[in-house]
This record gives structure tokens, C-alpha cells and sequence, in this order.
């Protein structure tokens, strides 16, 4: 094990090295400058799609809704509550601004992502829109770059078990023994019977549960952690002193947090906000592919408020809740350190508010992800693969809730850029299709839109 550690922390050290920063943010970037600020200025007009979006308005088999429903159940997860804290622990506070960063370039990278999806979808054999970088390499940029799909798939049906899986039952089964006594197995249980619930269904199911439960958690999480900014008021301007200081110069050593450099929250700030709100990793337009929608652009806009919602709203409650509080020097790492924030502000109820937020969000995260995986095995291995797929994505559930939360943590992270690295690729080449249609769309006054899809080949 500790060799298969140390193997993983190398390559872990190359995929999120300087290349990976240079792609997520400069492929982000490169994309909000082609499409002139177009997803920040236009975050009203997603809004105004979305609320018109909850009933289905084209071919598909979810609404625009449950669609951004779907992925924000993958991505508002254990990166919200474990992940910010982790970044804050290792980077400082200053990660949260790279967080900032990362999720104000990522709107339009997620926005691009849902164009590219909903333009180039097929219809499988069950006669059910599928979408994803798989497609959008495979119908946009042809034969000669199949091979960046095939590796996307394969990144993506193997790093599913770790983000989506393993990562997520670990975080509900160790918060729920150490709040109220739970032991693991029975946990990994319970979620293996709750997931199989609900996958079973296939995306149907899952887009239905996820428009019902996530509103519900995100908006209940939301306003305890403003509760807990309200009582820690007087610190906010300080805490946010110490962001935008510790953004460009190193953090100094302070009580149990033992200080970092720029590069570190540089690093983890990046790194943890692509966990989160997976802007760039190629999850989102799967879900995003399904939606029964008029057309790319309109999906695009919807899709892009999964970044913003995730990162620059709940993100930021918990990194500033953390901060604010003082937690972040208490030496506490993961959903541990934001459940110990919760709890300096909200003696005796903090702790278990986090332990069930944590354990609602990570079933959410399970379910979405299930369906990411189970489309990039269909992709590679055809219809058949789903049942057999669902099957064991159930029974896995049971081993990430009871193995070593340090090294899935590393796993996960290692393969969230493998999956991001052939993605961003694809998203850079198609810019220009990109960057036509969302030209077409505005110029029109949003009624030139064609449904998107693309004949299976």
C-alpha cells in the first residue's frame, strides 16, 4: 500500500504541477476573453433560463433544470465542506481566492462545456440522448482525435469510483462515527440500499431526486453557514484581509496552522475549487447532454450557474466561516475543521448541522457521479456495460465507506486532472464553434437556436 502511495503522489506531483494551473486557468481564461465576460454579465439571464427551465422544452429526457440539478448533486459534496477546508488548511486562507479564481474562469469553461455537449450529442440504442467530451471529441473534432475520447471514458468511468464514490461514502461513514457513534459498515450499508434506490432508475430517477433534494440541502446549508458568518460578523473584513494578503504573499505559521507558501494556495486553492465545482474536468455536460432543451446556448447558460452556486456561493460560506471564526489555526484538517467552525459558533448543534449536511451532500455527489461513470463505460463498452456497472458502483460503495480517507483523497485528486487534461483540450479546439454559436444566439435574441444532436456514427 504505501508503495502504491507513493506511485500515486508522483504522478499526483507531475498532473497538478505547473501544466495543469496553465490549462484549467489559461484554457478558462482564454474562453471568458473569446466570449467577452459573457458568462459573468450574463449571470442574470441564467437565473431567468433556469426558473423557465424547471419543465422541459425540447428532446431530452430531464428538464434544464433537473439537468443543472443533476451535476450540481455532483459537485455540492464533500469538496464543499472537506475540500474547502483542506484547501485552507494546506494553502491558508489565501486558497479561497485562488478558489474564486478558478470558479470565475470555470463559468465559462462549464458554459462551453454544456454548448459543446448539447451540440454534439447522439442517441444510444435505448433511443436516450448521450453526451460528454467523449462525443463532443468524437463528433467535433474527428477521427483523428478519437483517442482523446477513448481517454476521457477511461479516465472517467475509473475516477468516478474515486470522486464520486469512494470519497464521498468515506466522508459520510467518518463524520457519522465521529458525531454520533455510527460505525462505518452499518453506514456503507445504508447507502449501498439508498443508492441502489435510486440509480436502478437510470437518469429518469436521478434527475428527479436530485431537483428535489439539492435545492432543499443547498439552500438549508446556506443559511446556517450565514448564521455563522452573522455571529462572527465583526471578523468577516478580517478574514477577508487575510484572503487577498495571504493570495500573493506566504502565510506565516499561527497557532496549530503551520503555515504555507503562495504556491501552496496557489495549488490547493486550484485544485480544490476544480474538485468542487468540476469546471474543466468534462462531469457536468454528461448530465447536461440530457436536457430536454431549445438549444446549446440556452443549456450553456443554465450549466454555468453550477460554477457560480458551488464556488463563489457555497464555497465561500465555508472558507469564510472557517476563517472568520479562527478555526483555521486550530490545527484541524477536512470536514472535521468546518465542522469545528460550525461548532465554535454554534455550541452543541454546529457539529451535527455539518454531519448531516456532509452525509446529505455526499449521497447527492454518489448518485450524480454514478451516472457520469456509468456513460463513459457505455461509451467504451456499449449498453450492455449499465446494469453490470450500476451493480458494482453499489457494492464499491461499502468499501470507499470503510478504507483510508488520506489515500482515496490522493487518488481522487490524481485522476480529477487525468479526466480535466484530454477535456480542456477538446474545449480549446472547439472554441471557435464555441464562440459562434453563442454570437448567433445573443445576435438573434436567443431564437436562432438549433436542438443540437449529431447522428451516432
Amino acid at each position: 500500500m504505501e508503495a502504491l502511495n507513493s506511485i500515486v503522489g508522483a504522478i499526483n506531483g507531475v498532473v497538478w504541477g505547473p501544466l495543469m494551473l496553465v490549462l484549467i486557468l489559461g484554457v478558462g481564461f482564454f474562453l471568458q476573453v473569446g466570449l467577452k465576460f459573457m458568462p459573468i454579465l450574463r449571470i442574470g439571464t441564467g437565473f431567468s433560463l433556469l426558473f423557465e427551465g424547471r419543465e422541459g422544452q425540447g428532446e431530452g429526457q430531464i428538464s434544464p433544470f433537473n439537468a443543472l440539478m443533476t451535476s450540481l448533486s455532483a459537485t455540492i459534496g464533500t469538496g464543499n465542506i472537506a475540500g474547502v477546508a483542506t484547501a485552507v488548511f494546506l494553502g491558508g486562507p489565501g486558497a479561497l481566492f485562488w478558489m474564486w479564481m478558478t470558479a470565475l474562469v470555470g463559468m465559462a469553461t462549464k458554459y462551453a462545456e454544456a454548448v459543446c455537449a448539447v451540440k454534439y450529442r447522439e442517441k444510444d440504442e435505448l433511443g436516450n440522448y448521450v453526451g460528454g467530451p467523449m462525443y463532443y471529441i468524437k463528433n467535433g473534432l474527428g477521427a483523428k482525435w478519437a483517442w482523446l475520447g477513448v481517454a476521457f471514458a477511461l479516465f472517467g468511468a475509473v475516477a468516478a469510483f474515486g470522486i464520486g464514490n469512494g470519497v464521498q461514502a468515506n466522508g459520510v461513514a467518518q463524520v457519522l462515527e465521529a458525531n454520533f457513534g455510527l460505525n462505518t459498515s452499518v453506514t456503507g450499508v445504508v447507502l449501498m440500499v439508498l443508492t441502489a434506490a435510486v440509480i436502478l432508475g437510470g437518469i429518469t430517477r436521478i434527475g428527479a431526486v436530485a431537483g428535489k433534494l439539492v435545492p432543499f440541502m443547498a439552500v438549508a446549508y446556506i443559511i446556517a453557514g450565514l448564521l455563522v458568518l452573522l455571529i462572527n460578523i465583526g471578523n468577516i473584513g478580517h478574514a477577508l484581509s487575510l484572503v487577498f494578503t495571504y493570495a500573493f504573499t506566504p502565510s506565516a505559521a499561527e497557532g496549530g496552522f503551520a503555515g504555507a507558501a503562495v504556491w501552496a494556495a496557489i495549488r490547493f486553492g486550484v485544485a480544490r475549487g476544480v474538485f468542487s465545482n468540476e469546471a474543466g474536468l468534462g462531469s457536468a455536460p454528461i448530465a447536461h447532454a440530457a436536457a430536454e432543451t431549445k438549444g446549446p446556448v440556452n443549456q450553456g447558460l443554465i450549466a454555468m450557474l453550477g460554477t457560480f452556486i458551488d464556488t463563489i456561493i457555497v464555497c465561500s460560506i465555508t472558507g469564510l466561516a472557517i476563517i472568520a471564526s479562527g478555526a483555521w489555526t486550530s490545527g484541524e484538517s477536512g470536514a472535521a475543521l468546518t465542522s469545528h467552525a460550525f461548532e465554535l459558533s454554534l455550541p452543541g448543534i454546529g457539529g451535527y448541522l455539518i454531519a448531516i449536511a456532509l452525509s446529505i451532500f455526499a449521497f447527492t455527489t454518489i448518485l450524480g457521479w454514478s451516472f457520469y461513470g456509468e456513460k463513459c463505460v457505455e461509451f467504451l463498452l456499449g449498453v450492455k456495460s449499465l446494469m453490470p456497472y450500476r451493480v458494482l458502483w453499489i457494492v464499491m460503495i461499502y468499501f470507499g465507506a470503510t478504507a483510508d480517507l488520506g489515500f482515496i483523497w490522493l487518488l481522487a485528486d490524481t485522476l480529477n486532472a487525468m479526466m480535466a487534461i484530454p477535456n480542456l483540450i477538446a474545449l480549446a479546439l472547439l472554441s471557435p464553434i464555441v464562440f459562434k454559436l453563442t454570437k448567433e444566439f445573443f445576435a438573434s435574441g436567443g431564437k436562432s437556436e438549433e436542438p443540437g444532436g449529431t447522428p451516432a456514427k
